[in-house]
C-alpha cells in the first residue's frame, strides 16, 4: 500500500514547529480537522439534547455521531459505547460497579505488563472487596506475556482479569483472543486496556473476545477523553449509582452529567480522519463503509510505522551502548531504550535541546519497569506516530550517536 506520509504531515499545524515528535505514546499531536470540529460544535447553536430544536438536535448529532464512529473504530455496536473523561477514570468508575458482587475467595487478576491504571484500580477494589488478587508475570527477557501465563493463574474461583491490548512501556502486545478464550474457559470476564494499542492497529473488539474495552483517543489523533466498548446486553447487568432523574438506559446510565459534546465531535472528527487515510491507490474509497476504510487505512499505518522501526532498530543495532528492551515478537512501534554508563533522563534533556521530543521514565508502567530491572526510572521511550517520517528517524539515529560521544 502507497502511504503518504508528507500529505498527512500537512494536517498537523503543530507540526510546523519543526519539532520531531517521538512522544506519541503520551499523546499524539491532532489535525486541524479535528480542532474545526470542536470549535464548529461550540460556536453553532447548542444546547441540551433533544429532537424539537436546531440547538437541541446538534446536541443530539454530536453524541450519536460519537457513539458510531467509535462504533465503526473497534468493530462494536454504538449502543455500548460509553464517553468518559479518561481511561483511568472510566476504569475506577467501572472498578466500583463490577467489584460490588466480589467478596472473600473471589479472585482478581492483574499483569506486570500494564499502565498502573489496569492495576491499580482492582487491586484496590478487590481489597475492598476481601477478594483476592493474582498476578500474571511477563518474561523481562522477551517482554512476552502468554496466555499459557494467564492459564497458570485462573482458576474457578476468577471473576475477573484485567490485562493490556499492548503495553505502552515496551510495545508488547498479548495474544488477546487466546488470552480471553482462557478467561471464558473460567466464566471470568475480561478487561482489556486498549489505551496503547488502538493507535497501531486494527481493533475487532468481537474478535478480540474482550467483554470491555477502553481507550483513549488522544493517542490516536483526537481529544483528550476516555472511551468504553462493551455489550450493551452486558451493560445492562451492571447498575451504577445515579441521579433520580437521571437515564437508566445503556450506556447513558455510565455516563455522569451533562456530556461534552464539543469533545464528541471531535473524536467522530479524528476517527473520520484515520479512514480517510486509504492509500489514493486502492481507488475505490466512495464505494466503501467507514468501518472497510477505517481496516484498510490500519494496515496502511502499519506497514508505514513498521519500516520506519525496521530503519530505527538498524540503526540502533549499530550502537554498542544502547539496550533495547522491547523484544517481543508482537508489538507496536515503540522502543524503550537504556544506556551504558548515561541516563535515560539525560539522554531525553539532550535530545529536546535538539528540538527531538522522545521522554524518559516508566510512565505509568511502574510494575513493568520494577520487573524489566529498571526501578522507578524506566528508560528513553521511543514512539512512532502516522505522521513521522525516515527523516526524522534519521535525526534521532545521529542525535543519540552524538549523545553516545559526549
Amino acid at each position: 500500500m502507497t502511504y503518504n506520509a508528507p500529505a498527512v504531515r500537512s494536517h498537523f499545524p503543530s507540526l510546523d514547529t519543526g519539532l520531531a515528535h517521538f512522544d506519541g505514546p503520551g499523546g499524539t499531536q491532532t489535525p486541524r480537522q479535528v480542532g474545526a470540529a470542536i470549535a464548529l460544535t461550540l460556536t453553532r447553536p447548542l444546547s441540551n439534547r433533544g429532537t424539537r430544536s436546531l440547538p437541541e438536535r446538534n446536541a443530539d448529532d454530536a453524541v450519536t455521531g460519537f457513539r458510531a464512529a467509535m462504533g465503526d473504530l473497534l468493530n462494536a455496536d454504538p449502543a455500548g459505547i460509553i464517553y468518559g473523561r479518561s481511561a483511568t477514570a472510566i476504569t475506577y468508575d467501572f472498578s466500583h460497579h463490577l467489584s460490588h458482587g466480589w467478596g472473600p475467595g473471589d479472585e482478581i487478576v492483574v499483569t506486570r505488563l500494564d499502565h498502573d491504571s489496569n492495576i491499580r484500580p482492582w487491586v484496590q477494589a478487590a481489597e475492598r472487596a476481601g477478594a483476592t488478587v493474582r498476578w500474571v508475570d511477563f518474561d523481562p527477557a522477551t517482554g512476552e506475556l502468554t496466555a499459557d501465563a494467564v492459564a497458570a493463574v485462573v482458576t474457578e474461583n476468577t471473576q475477573f482479569v484485567a490485562v493490556t491490548g499492548a503495553s505502552n512501556l515496551i510495545g508488547t502486545r498479548p495474544p488477546i483472543s487466546e488470552i480471553a478464550r482462557v478467561v471464558h474457559g473460567v466464566g471470568a470476564l475480561l478487561w482489556v486496556d486498549g489505551v496503547h494499542s488502538t493507535a497501531h492497529a486494527n481493533v475487532d473488539l468481537e474478535a478480540l473476545g474482550a467483554d470491555f474495552f477502553v481507550c483513549s483517543p488522544y493517542k490516536f489523533l483526537g481529544p483528550h477523553c476516555g472511551v468504553l466498548a462493551a455489550s450493551p446486553e452486558l451493560l445492562e447487568t451492571i447498575h451504577p449509582g445515579k441521579l433520580l432523574p437521571s437515564s437508566d438506559a445503556v450506556p447513558e446510565r455510565f455516563e455522569f452529567g451533562t456530556l461534552p459534546y464539543e469533545m464528541m465531535a471531535g473524536v467522530t472528527a479524528a476517527v473520520d480522519f484515520l479512514a480517510a487515510l486509504v492509500p489514493a491507490d486502492l481507488g475505490v474509497a466512495e464505494t466503501l463503509t467507514r468501518r472497510e476504510l477505517l481496516v484498510r487505512s490500519a494496515l496502511g499505518r502499519e506497514e508505514h510505522e513498521s519500516q520506519l522501526l525496521a530503519r530505527l532498530e538498524s540503526g540502533l543495532a549499530d550502537l554498542a551502548s544502547v539496550t533495547v528492551h522491547s523484544r517481543a515478537a508482537d508489538r507496536t512501534p515503540t522502543l524503550l531504550l537504556t544506556f551504558a554508563g548515561a541516563s535515560a533522563a539525560d539522554a531525553s534533556q539532550f535530545l529536546f535541546e535538539r528540538r527531538i521530543l522522545a521522554p524518559a521514565g516508566s510512565f505509568y508502567a511502574i510494575e513493568a519497569s520494577r520487573h524489566l530491572g529498571l526501578g522507578d526510572d524506566g528508560g528513553l521511550r521511543i514512539g512512532l506516530a502516522p505522521y513521522n517520517t525516515a527523516g526524522d528517524v534519521d535525526r534521532l539515529l545521529v542525535a543519540i550517536e552524538d549523545f553516545l560521544a559526549s
